[in-house]
């Protein structure tokens, strides 16, 4: 997906919001905005909105020496998101479809994301995903398809809601790979979030390479862009990987809640919406 002019203004609140965090300084943080300023002056409206914010981020660590500014609150919302995963394994479990109950949970909790909002619930998950509605499902296909693959490439979003990745994984019933980020970047999730969210008891945990806030295959390992190439079926959560993913030739299923105009748009929904999309490339879908 290519960079809107709405994507600019995000570049900024982000800046702003990531700085504040990294540091109190304010002359400091003036000197970020600055930085950003001509980094988004200079890119290409093809170039995707994550492969822009890794510019960014880059920056706030190098004007302030703080690697991961969202550490804390990544460290709060899975300690808080695991007290819930007892419930929310019961609500999925008691379900008459266990898999769409997880389905379900796993993409209401990608509204667990700093980027997106300023503010997460991680609270809100169970509650919403009990009356939970998808403006795009493609529960069908991605049913079938599960069914068929002998593995799941499973490419991961953000810390937090990678506990509730982890119902999904167990009603998977195949073999899975969980992908996380190379590099702290908003409050996305990297190898050791996702060991903390106990990941590592249901799957292997892989980086891809790739530090941006959504997988592009271009900045992967040649090892990872491979174990991507054979996929047979990849589930990518959230915006970020959707942004960098859509437009690839590979068996997806979307799944995010579409928490910007500018995604809403590129999907055809409204703001707010949860989606299971599966991409025009899969096989599977009729």
């Amino acid at each position: 997906m290519k960079t809107y002019l709405d994507c600019i203004p995000c570049f900024f609140r982000q800046a702003l919001q990531a700085a504040r965090i990294a540091t109190g300084d304010e002359r400091l943080i003036k000197q970020i905005l600055d930085d950003v300023g001509t980094l988004v002056k200079d890119i290409p409206l093809h170039q995707t909105p994550p492969e822009t914010a890794t510019l960014i981020y880059d920056t706030i660590r190098r004007r302030t020496g703080v690697e991961d500014p969202y550490a804390a609150a990544k460290r709060q919302d899975t300690r808080r998101a695991l007290e819930l995963y007892p419930s929310a394994r019961r609500f999925v479990e008691e379900s008459d479809e266990p898999l769409l109950a997880a389905v379900k949970i796993a993409t209401v909790a990608n509204a667990i994301d700093l980027g997106a909002l300023e503010q997460v619930d991680v609270d809100a998950v169970l509650q919403d995903a009990r009356t939970a509605e998808f403006a795009v499902f493609d529960f069908g296909a991605f049913r079938t398809c599960l069914e068929t693959a002998d593995q799941v490439l499973y490419l991961g979003d953000n810390a937090g809601e990678s506990v509730f990745d982890r119902l999904l994984i167990e009603q998977l019933g195949k073999p899975v790979t969980f992908v996380v980020r190379e590099r702290a970047v908003i409050n996305d999730v990297i190898f050791d979030d996702a060991v903390a969210a106990g990941l590592d008891r249901v799957a292997e945990i892989v980086s891809s390479g790739c530090g941006a806030s959504g997988l592009v295959p271009a900045a992967c390992t040649p090892a990872f862009r491979e174990r991507l190439a054979s996929a047979r079926m990849i589930i990518s959560k959230g915006q970020g990987n959707y942004e960098t993913l859509s437009s690839e030739q590979l068996p997806i299923f979307f799944l995010l809640k579409a928490k910007c105009r500018v995604i809403a748009d590129d999907l055809g929904v409204k703001q707010g919406d949860l989606i299971l999309k599966g991409s025009v490339w899969n096989t599977r879908l009729p």
